[in-house]
């Protein structure tokens, strides 16, 4: 990644570029040491921005968004379908508020792949390429980031608070800003990095960062610059342009929200960080990640999804949906849902309330805005949701139509440090019907 260690850990010019940083901007070295380890704009594109919501965990497909009310009870589960306001279309009860948004994204079941560990999965869902221990694949947001241009004092890339899925072989100038935390209902809610605070002024940070440039000359007299430090330049001066700006805190300041917008979502942590997501794709954000843990429901499955899973995500996503098209953003804005695989047809008897277990051969995804069809299904699993019925869906080509909603050509090569090309999407095709 860049980094120059010794037997101590980082070298004294990297630690005096990241504190001097970290005193500017509040990166500390332990969010910096996560960061590391963290085109072709087609003319045909609609959407200029992308919200990928992160299910961490694997949500359970047949309880959700792939029902089976007509297998047997070991594998149905205790959840019945209802319809939506697309013809044909029907998803668990407990969605309601989504099944009445359901024209406005498309269901994707019979999404299928091969890797059941959580990390091995998120690599492969969120990135769109199947893991391989000699690269770092990038996520799908510093995709973006590199593709798409962003405003100099807007971050291109949030991630709310986190994402999975680093940047990669792009390098650390692609990584996302992350929150860290999450909106509060009711609550102010700041960006250490974004908002100016502990007494520091403007003037103060102006002369921090004329420290850097002096800083910058001096390194420029080293030929060994690396990735890791042009990539810090990078970061450094972003983070410069956006503490400075009243434009990039105004776009985290959900108080600016009108109530009647504010209606639309719940009150719930997932709910608030939606319509943050929202707001920041409205100011010029580029692409937003927002993370929804929890589904990992080895058991208690059905109680954790109906009091607490299924209603955040309902409230959340409708509101997210609902929220981009009232604004005039939704056909602008490409919304992405996965978990990195779904959950076991046949219920275990670990508690009580039954479970389900890992499973990658049979889950679902959700996208839609920008150009994406929405009110239909397409794929399908079989009589109980143990694979697809037919041809399945994988996760390069969910990857490859997402970003050809964007506009970027999925087959597009990067050259590594060493002059390696690697495709943005290794393999897959566009997947037919989903993208106008």
């Amino acid at each position: 990644m860049g980094f120059h260690r010794q037997c101590d850990g980082l070298t004294r010019r990297d630690a005096i570029k990241v504190g001097v940083l970290g005193s500017a901007t509040g990166l500390t070295m332990g969010n910096f040491l996560r960061m590391a380890d963290a085109g072709q704009i087609n003319k045909k594109a609609t959407s200029k921005a992308a919200i990928f919501i992160e299910l961490p965990g694997g949500p359970s497909h047949m309880d959700t968004f792939d029902l089976k009310p007509n297998a047997p009870s070991e594998f149905r589960g205790k959840f019945n379908p209802i319809k939506t306001n697309a013809p044909g279309v029907e998803i668990c009860e407990h969605l309601p508020k989504l099944a009445q948004c359901a024209d406005k994204f498309a269901i994707l079941r019979g999404v299928s792949h091969s890797l059941g560990a959580h990390p091995l999965g998120q690599q492969f869902v969120f990135t769109g390429n199947r893991p391989n221990p000699s690269l770092d694949y990038p996520g799908y947001g510093s995709v973006v980031a590199k593709e798409i241009k962003s405003d100099d004092d807007l971050p291109a890339y949030v991630a709310i608070p986190k994402a999975k899925q680093g940047p990669g072989h792009l390098g650390v100038k692609y990584a996302s800003l992350q929150t860290n935390a999450t909106p509060k209902f009711g609550s102010p809610f700041s960006v250490r990095g974004i908002t100016l605070g502990n007494g520091v002024t403007i003037n103060e940070m102006q002369r921090r960062s004329n420290l850097l440039k002096d800083l910058d000359r001096t390194f420029d007299n080293i030929k060994d610059r690396d990735d890791l430090l042009s990539g810090l330049d990078k970061f450094s001066q972003k983070a410069f342009s956006m503490i400075t700006s009243n434009r990039a805190r105004n776009a985290f300041d959900l108080s600016k929200e009108a109530p009647s917008y504010a209606k639309l979502f719940g009150e719930d942590d997932f709910s608030q960080s939606c319509m943050l997501a929202s707001r920041l794709v409205e100011s010029g954000v580029k692409f937003v990640t927002v993370s929804l843990g929890g589904w990992d429901t080895h058991s208690d499955n059905f109680s954790k999804l109906q009091n607490n899973l299924l209603p955040k995500l309902d409230a959340g996503l409708s509101g997210l949906f609902n929220g981009l098209a009232a604004k005039g953003l939704l056909d602008s804005t490409t919304v992405f849902v996965s978990g990195e695989f779904g959950r076991t047809p046949k219920i275990n008897a670990r508690s009580a309330d039954g479970g389900r277990d890992h499973y990658p051969r049979c889950m679902f995804m959700l996208m839609g805005g920008g150009p994406i069809n929405g009110g239909q299904v397409i794929g399908e699993s079989d009589a109980t949701a143990a694979g697809p019925k037919h041809e399945g869906i994988n996760p390069e080509d969910a990857a490859a139509s997402f970003f050809r909603t964007l506009g970027i050509n999925h087959r597009k090569e990067y050259d590594t440090s060493i002059g390696r090309p690697i495709s943005i999407v290794r393999d897959g095709n566009i997947i037919p019907g989903l993208v106008g």
